[in-house]
């Protein structure tokens, strides 16, 4: 899915969303000029869910549940130090060896953060440019992050569990 940029998204969101429009102009007119009533209600329906449904939250919380494990051991292997191959741009940038990369996204890479009251560990749900990103944090100490961490302001927080916390910054 890291495919998928930031520069490819407006495009396809583009393809998608004209497709759409087309089916409901075309839902329209068969309405309007044979009386069939079908495809305008899937129309309808469609739009309904689309503004009802909470997708981007589902999403959030599969990721943080299917990958929770490995994101812990992740952890562990960043207290214990057995993790820690710098990214040459950023020393609190880290890249995640292989077989982990799949748990932060653009990139696999992470980003670790010392506090005075502890470390927190940023794994990338979505990395746009400069501080656009969300993700969820890991945080040794249990606390809520500060809402200025990791280089940007976070503008929501959520806690998914235990130590466990869903941030975005825009």
């Amino acid at each position: 899915m890291d495919s998928i940029t930031v520069f490819l998204a407006p495009v396809l969101w583009l393809l998608v969303f004209g497709f759409f429009f087309l089916a409901t102009i075309i839902s329209i007119i068969a309405f309007i000029r044979k009386k069939i009533w079908k495809p305008i209600i899937i129309q309808v329906i469609t739009i309904l869910i689309l503004f009802i449904f909470p997708f981007n939250q589902v999403i959030i919380e599969m990721d943080f549940m299917i990958n929770k494990q490995e994101r812990e051991k992740v952890a562990l292997m960043v207290q214990s130090n057995a993790i820690g191959e710098e990214v040459s741009s950023n020393s609190h940038l880290i890249q995640l060896p292989e077989e982990f990369r799949h748990l932060s996204k653009g990139g696999g890479e992470i980003v670790v953060e010392n506090a005075g009251d502890g470390t927190s560990i940023l794994f990338f749900s979505f990395r746009g440019v400069m501080d656009n990103f969300f993700g969820i944090v890991y945080a040794l100490n249990g606390r809520t992050p500060d809402k200025s961490g990791f280089f940007g302001e976070y503008k929501e927080v959520e806690k998914l569990d235990d130590s466990w916390f869903f941030v975005s910054s825009y």
